[in-house]
């Protein structure tokens, strides 16, 4: 039976490359089932990873998780892992991410063509408060509150533990050359926008999108459809897809009331 972190392209479309999703803190697969069902129906082979916990470890231990994913999908395909690979990730996630990027060697059989960051946390960012309040830090779409409030997997509070500071001293000081979107919110509150805008402009492939009114989960907030198509790879290039001049300045436009019912089925 496929697990809620694994979606599949359309019955009889070629796949186009390979998306792997990492959580941020509180996070489960669960949380990214409308994002990675959206990817699949555009004929992507998307995998949800769980987060490892948090520690010394942590990196060792995301590489490994990175690697049995790409395996795995790998042995279905009978060429081996569809490519481009994209790897995904959002906040502690996307911290791991971009600190693996700096550490790793390119030889890595998890090695991506290109990364997706979204609502790197800055230094001591965390969200205290009551469940509503955490809420308000993560998303105002209704449908992701819905889901996050209803999982019982999902760790309320998690938001209040810091991300360790060496871990986003790594994931900041990253020169990798692949491409890379980074994606924030500009009603994030945990978002160091100046620190990733330095970011941006330091890696050699990088472009900064900023998503007017987007909260920290950036991938699952109002402007989740739009956000989605920002980040599929492109086939050719194994970037992520073009993203429209009028999104970096104006940001992405939400989904009136998050009740989009475009391809894929996506609330």
């Amino acid at each position: 039976m496929t697990q809620n972190g694994d979606h599949h392209a359309p019955d009889g479309l070629k796949t186009r490359g390979t998306v792997i999703v990492v959580p941020g803190r509180g996070e489960t697969r669960a949380t990214y089932a409308r994002f990675g069902s959206r990817l699949a129906h555009d004929a992507y082979r998307v995998r949800v990873v769980d987060l490892p916990a948090a520690g010394p470890a942590f990196l060792d231990a995301l590489a490994r998780r990175l690697s049995e994913a790409v395996a795995g999908i790998a042995a279905e395909y009978p060429d081996g892992l569809p490519r481009p690979l994209v790897l995904v990730g959002a906040d502690l996630g996307a911290a791991g991410l971009a600190a693996l990027l700096a550490t790793a060697a390119p030889t890595a059989v998890w090695w991506p063509q290109a990364a997706v960051l979204a609502g790197l946390p800055g230094n001591g960012s965390r969200a205290g408060g009551r469940w509503e309040d955490e809420l308000d830090v993560r998303t105002h779409c209704p449908t992701h509150r819905g889901d996050l409030t209803g999982d019982a997997a999902v760790e309320r509070g998690a938001l209040a533990g810091p991300v360790p500071q060496d871990l986003l001293d790594t994931a900041y000081a990253s020169t990798a050359g692949i491409p890379r979107l980074l994606l924030a919110g500009d009603a994030d509150p945990l978002a160091d926008r100046d620190a990733i805008a330095r970011a941006a402009r330091t890696l050699p492939r990088a472009r900064l999108a900023v998503v007017r009114g987007a909260h920290h989960d950036v991938l699952n907030d109002l402007q989740h459809r739009s956000v989605a198509g920002g980040a599929a790879p492109d086939p050719g290039t194994g970037r992520p897809l073009r993203w429209p001049p009028a999104w970096r300045t104006r940001g992405a436009p939400a989904c009136r009331h998050c009740r989009c019912r475009g391809p894929g089925g996506g609330r």
